[in-house]
């Protein structure tokens, strides 16, 4: 099916742009005094979107493959596009807050396209793409387990070195334990309300014409003969 093969180079398309992005954005970062180079892949919000060219990449060469993505794939999709869009979200914040606070932050434009304009088409595309199946709200505590995973190991590792990616887990940046612990559950809150989107509207189904599908038989109104009604069965002709 031909628009099964457009969204599956779509998505390859995207992993590109992805890979892109995520390269300017670490070489950016080398000459920014507003990052610390050594610890980029540090953020989650750079390892939400590493995954997502993964993902995207296998599910891209899947698409030009099979008429269907694997149940499997629709769950992996749905665990990386929820933590991609909160990432994107909770970058949003931060920028906020960062004026609030009065800290300058520059945003390049791969930061605008990895935190914005791809998790929005991911969206879309989950959305009307052709060939998947609906999520299992299963899903929703697997994808609370990376971030709780990542919490504990970046605030125990910030604690040995000295550094956190984020200012909300850093204890000299925030009132105390109760603010910390506040800014944590209300970030897997909105983990939780993204992933429980995306399952929700997995279940919607938005058929697209089936462009480039050209069939010699005719459609299936027009092969339905009209049988008179003194011909049908269990009438005698008179």
């Amino acid at each position: 099916m031909l628009t099964r093969r457009i969204f599956g180079w779509l998505r390859l398309l995207a992993a590109a742009v992805c890979i892109v992005s995520l390269t300017h954005r670490m070489l950016w970062g080398m000459g920014s005094q507003t990052l610390a180079s050594d610890n980029f892949f540090a953020y989650l919000t750079i390892q939400s979107n590493v995954a997502f060219a993964a993902v995207t990449i296998l599910a891209g060469v899947i698409a030009l493959r099979r008429a269907e993505d694997p149940v499997w794939l629709t769950s992996a999709r749905a665990l990386v596009l929820s933590w991609t869009v909160t990432a994107g979200l909770a970058f949003s914040i931060i920028v906020w807050q960062a004026g609030v606070r009065g800290i300058p932050i520059t945003v390049p434009w791969s930061d605008v396209v990895l935190h914005y304009l791809l998790p929005a088409c991911a969206v879309i595309a989950w959305l009307i793409g052709p060939g998947r199946h609906a999520a299992s709200w299963r899903v929703v505590p697997f994808v609370l387990a990376y971030p709780v995973v990542w919490g504990v190991f970046t605030i125990v590792r910030g604690r040995i070195i000295g550094w956190y990616p984020y200012y909300f887990l850093d204890p000299r940046q925030v009132s105390g334990l109760l603010e910390m612990s506040v800014s944590c559950l209300a970030a897997l809150a909105i983990f939780a309300l993204v992933a429980a989107a995306l399952v929700l509207l997995s279940h919607v189904r938005v058929r697209l014409p089936p462009w480039g599908v050209i069939s010699s038989r005719p459609p299936e109104w027009a092969r339905r003969r009209r049988v008179p009604l003194w011909r049908r069965p269990g009438r005698r002709g008179r």
